[in-house]
């Protein structure tokens, strides 16, 4: 009976202590909030198990403060003891999509060799890194590409996303454009295309340059990786 009698209270004291620390940290945000530029939001602060500070979130961006919010710390978390990343670690993890909610139908499809490892591209028909890392595909086998236009550079991006959109060939009319500059017929002015979709949905992934690569486990690499970056990723998949 002592045993049982224990436990709850041993029960109670572990909800106590989750409480009073979810306390704290909507104590903390409502403390830091007003103190961020032009109105920014927090989406969540958490207690790290480190030096006492807070983790501050405002959709993958992570900012770090101290319990009465009077410092903010902007910046890597890393352990001396070891080099691990945590801000990395977090950004990586908050940065993470379902890949499979990805809508690919509204995507270029390209299928080199067997297919079996999958990245979906979001890039700017304008982008001369997008350009470079198409270049650097071509040296790349057994892959299944999913291409979204993702038109963020200027008016004409969306020009040239449309007409090549708008071909009969889209895969053949993209890499002719992207590798050699060749130009997309005009389009007809009655074509659909999914520019606002995706222009909507990058937004929403927080993708603020182009090109930004998605692999089959929802982790993301920014800019034009080489061959061998890209391998290596794909190896650390397995």
């Amino acid at each position: 009976m002592k045993i049982k009698s224990l436990i709850a209270a041993l029960l109670m004291l572990s909800a106590t202590c989750v409480m009073a620390e979810t306390a704290q940290e909507a104590a903390v945000k409502k403390l830091v909030e007003p103190r961020l530029n032009d109105g920014t939001k927090v989406d969540s602060v958490t207690k790290t198990p480190y030096a006492g500070l807070f983790e501050v979130r405002v959709g993958s961006d992570v900012i770090y403060t101290d319990e009465k919010a009077q410092y903010l710390f902007i910046g890597n978390v890393i352990d001396a003891r070891n080099a691990t990343n945590y801000t990395k670690v977090r950004v990586d993890e908050l940065s993470r999509v379902k890949f499979a909610d990805l809508p690919l139908e509204s995507a270029l499809k390209t299928v080199k060799g067997n297919g079996k490892r999958v990245i979906a591209i979001f890039e700017d028909p304008n982008c001369g890194y997008c350009k470079r890392f198409r270049k650097n595909l071509q040296d790349v086998d057994n892959v299944t590409v999913y291409t979204f236009m993702y038109n963020i550079l200027s008016e004409d991006s969306s020009v040239k996303s449309k007409n090549i959109w708008c071909t009969a060939d889209r895969n053949k009319a993209w890499d002719e454009w992207m590798l050699n500059g060749k130009v997309a017929p005009t389009a007809a002015a009655n074509c659909n295309t999914p520019n606002e979709k995706i222009f909507e949905l990058g937004k929403k992934l927080r993708i603020n340059g182009t090109p930004t690569i998605f692999f089959a486990d929802g982790s993301r690499i920014p800019g034009a990786v080489d061959v061998k970056g890209l391998e290596e990723k794909f190896s650390s998949l397995k």
